[in-house]
């Protein structure tokens, strides 16, 4: 180690500093995971400015224009009232579908409720430890920041901020290190109300351009054919990893990910879509 150090300070005396962060870099693997490289230092993730008034930007999709990416997103839902019913054996998780992701080596972001965190805290820790993936806020409980949200139960304006920063709070508990500042709205419902309310917490709210419609389907060619139907470049896909509401997604996943890539798509995290479209927004 004293010998690399050294032979790095020697090429940097020499101006040759390119070649020094390359070869100091190298290839170094996660441990556990050696086929895919090591995260890199930490670096704040990409967010948009504030929207008008400065409430809590919105974002849907990235460039259309610059490179062929598709977000794939996976919502892990438990509300804040269903540890009963996975006492009861209900399953929330689906580590098929994350060991899927990994053969096939798809990046992806993870949005997790702080419940859903509390309820599997070792495969929250796993995902947040992967550089494969991101973990991104989904709220606490699942409760809904508008008043009509499919039957959701809803989250008075005074305490949407407080649900998220809980659910941030559960991710560290769990081990998660680094999640990255997005939010995603259960139901992917929001107003004014609560863009203004969740607006203090910095983060960006992310939707999506395609929804999967994997929620409680029992037939993976479907959901397959409704994805492959809507991605565009720039996509982001909303999917969800909970056995019990999305049975058929991890099967779907296996036609999925090899028909984009032959048709030129490159998997990306949401960080990644946003960072370019942010890039794009500034140079117009």
């Amino acid at each position: 180690m004293i010998t690399l150090v050294r032979r790095c300070a020697a090429l940097c005396a020499l101006g040759t500093l390119a070649t020094v962060l390359a070869g100091c870099a190298g290839d170094t693997v996660a441990p556990g995971h050696p086929e895919r490289p090591a995260r890199p230092p930490a670096t704040a993730p990409p967010t948009l400015a504030p929207g008008p008034s400065g409430l809590t930007p919105v974002f849907t999709n990235g460039s259309r224009t610059r490179g062929r990416t598709v977000a794939l997103t996976f919502d892990a839902d438990m509300t804040a009232n269903q540890g009963p019913r996975a006492a009861a054996g209900e399953r929330f998780d689906n580590p098929e579908l994350v060991a899927t992701l990994r053969r096939l080596k798809v990046p992806a972001t993870f949005f997790m409720t702080g419940r859903w965190a509390e309820q599997y805290p070792a495969q929250a820790k796993d995902i947040g430890r992967d550089p494969l993936f991101e973990v991104a806020n989904h709220s606490y409980s699942h409760h809904a920041f508008t008043g009509s949200c499919y039957g959701l139960p809803a989250v008075p304006a005074a305490r949407m901020r407080a649900d998220m920063e809980r659910a941030f709070t559960a991710f560290r508990a769990a081990g998660v290190e680094r999640p990255v500042p997005y939010f995603r709205f259960p139901g992917g419902c929001y107003d004014r109300r609560a863009l203004r309310a969740l607006a203090p917490g910095g983060v960006t709210a992310v939707q999506w351009d395609v929804v999967s419609g994997d929620a409680f389907a029992t037939d993976p060619a479907a959901v397959a054919r409704q994805v492959l139907d809507g991605v565009r470049p720039g996509s982001v896909v909303v999917m969800h990893c909970t056995r019990s509401a999305a049975p058929a997604t991890e099967r779907a996943l296996r036609t999925i990910v090899p028909e984009l890539r032959e048709r030129g798509f490159r998997f990306v995290r949401v960080s990644e879509q946003i960072g370019t479209a942010g890039a794009a927004r500034a140079r117009s």
